[in-house]
This record gives structure tokens, C-alpha cells and sequence, in this order.
């Protein structure tokens, strides 16, 4: 009895890695758009943190370089916690009942 007990959690396993590769790779074809500045700068970024596009409206070209800057900061951070947050969305169905512990990222 032990034996088949033990070949089923090895078959679990075996498939909730499959599922979570399979999760991990559709992650990287999702892309979200983080923005700042009201939509005048955005950055395009897939779940996997790969950077597509950073658009920059025209009319900020001439503004204050530091700002400019600061605008292309806030749109990462924004794209990269949007990414995060689709990617625990993606995932949390393969993680549940695993009791992994707050703040714990998947994947690892």
C-alpha cells in the first residue's frame, strides 16, 4: 500500500511541475503596460520581466531630463507590479495548498 501511496505523490508531482512549466511559459507570450506621466511614457513588458517597448511621448523630449527619467523609472516599476501581479494570478491555482510562505515568488 505504501508503495502505490508513494507512486501517486511522485505522479502529483511530476504533473504539477508539467502544469507549472506550462504556466511559466505562457507567462512569457503576456504582456502588460505599465505607465506614468497620464499615459505620456509607458513601458511594455511580458510576465517574465522582458522589456518590449518603452514609448515616450514626443512632447517630453524637450522637458527637464531628470524628469523624464523619473517618468521612465515609474512606468517600470508600474509594468513590473502589474506583470507580478498577473503572474500570481497565472500561478496561484498551482500553488494552492501548498502553504508557501507570504511573499514567497513563483516562480523560484
Amino acid at each position: 500500500m505504501m508503495k502505490n501511496q508513494l507512486a501517486g505523490l511522485m505522479k502529483q508531482a511530476q504533473a504539477m511541475q508539467d502544469n507549472m512549466k506550462k504556466a511559466q511559459d505562457a507567462l512569457a507570450l503576456i504582456e502588460v503596460e505599465g505607465q506614468s506621466g497620464a499615459g505620456l511614457v509607458k513601458v511594455v513588458m511580458t510576465c517574465k520581466n522582458d522589456v518590449k517597448r518603452v514609448l515616450i511621448d514626443p512632447s517630453l523630449l524637450a522637458d527637464d531630463k531628470d524628469m523624464l527619467e523619473d517618468l521612465v523609472a515609474a512606468a517600470f516599476n508600474d509594468a513590473v507590479r502589474k506583470a507580478e501581479a498577473t503572474s500570481a494570478e497565472k500561478l496561484g491555482g498551482l500553488t494552492a495548498g501548498m502553504n508557501l510562505p507570504a511573499g514567497f515568488k513563483m516562480p523560484f
